[in-house]
């Protein structure tokens, strides 16, 4: 919904040319406040509503190259009120990435941890990862739900800042060739 939002806008307004909203229902169903989907529009970004991720395909070094779509279809009324996503069998699509932001729900989507050969996963399908937030693999960092589970917010925004100084400091390194 709303951190969705936040996170694409954030994402396009920093470094990315193109930045899309991936959601398994219609506009109509989104969790996100009106204004915050009119905003999103606003700053050009892109909504590609009735498909939902089921695979990220990696390149050798595990950076994300390509995401695979399942397309969608909306089904009856489910407890929250909106209608039921449900899939269209055999209808797939795969579009080139270079970058996924995973902000759905509040616990961990066994998507990305299964998708990455190598990654490694605790017994609850969250990602495993060191003090610095750091993964089984070098390049990917994790934090908030995806480690934790679900937990709060504040726990989130620690590790996101853990990860983002260690990335720096692996910036700087590698810039400085340490």
């Amino acid at each position: 919904g709303n951190t969705a939002m936040d996170s694409v806008r954030t994402a396009k307004r920093l470094f990315s040319e193109r930045a899309l909203i991936i959601y398994r229902r219609s506009e109509e169903e989104m969790p996100a406040r009106i204004e915050e989907v009119k905003h999103a529009k606003e700053e050009g970004i892109e909504f590609l509503t009735l498909h939902s991720p089921i695979e990220y395909i990696t390149d050798e070094q595990g950076r994300v190259k390509q995401v695979v779509l399942q397309k969608m279809e909306l089904g009856e009324p489910d407890a929250s009120g909106r209608c039921s996503p449900i899939a269209i069998a055999g209808a797939t699509v795969t579009i080139d990435i270079d970058l996924a932001i995973v902000s759905i729900g509040v616990s961990p989507n066994p998507i990305v941890p299964n998708s990455i050969p190598g990654l490694g996963v605790g017994k609850k399908g969250t990602i495993n990862v060191d003090e610095n937030m750091r993964s089984s693999i070098r390049m990917i960092y994790a934090g908030g739900d995806i480690v934790r589970g679900g937990a709060t917010v504040i726990l989130a925004m620690g590790d996101g800042r853990r990860a983002a100084e260690a990335m720096n400091e692996q910036l700087k390194k590698n810039l400085l060739g340490m």
